[in-house]
């Protein structure tokens, strides 16, 4: 499903995928509930979903899905993700986050909408 995201949204996603590699951390139990199998899996999956993204590449609809996911976890909680400390490891300011991400919902739940009519 191929989605045509603007550089910002792009560049949300990228972040936040660079974030689980770095300050960001999950467990099974929430690597499961975002879509994956274990962490292992999700940090395998998370590399390949940032290139594909960055190339601007089409993702399956569960692939979206799991992009959405482990960026509003990793922007929002100060326990798995980067929370507090998000502007700080991805210069993105909490204002202009919150912004991309919501139009990001909206455009991947209309695109979500479109192929399930």
């Amino acid at each position: 499903m191929a989605i045509d995201l603007t550089d910002a949204e792009r560049h949300l996603l990228v972040r936040g995928f660079h974030e689980w590699g770095g300050p960001a951390h999950a467990t099974d139990a929430l690597a499961v509930a975002m879509g994956f199998e274990d962490v292992e899996d999700m940090y395998q999956q998370v590399r390949r979903l940032r290139t594909s993204i960055q190339a601007g590449q089409p993702l399956s609809r569960r692939d979206w899905r799991r992009s959405l996911i482990a960026t509003e976890i990793v922007f929002a909680s100060d326990i798995f993700g980067s929370g507090y400390e998000w502007s700080t490891t991805t210069g993105l300011t909490d204002e202009e986050t919150m912004k991309t991400l919501r139009d990001l919902q909206h455009k991947l739940t209309m695109q979500a909408r479109v192929h399930n009519a």
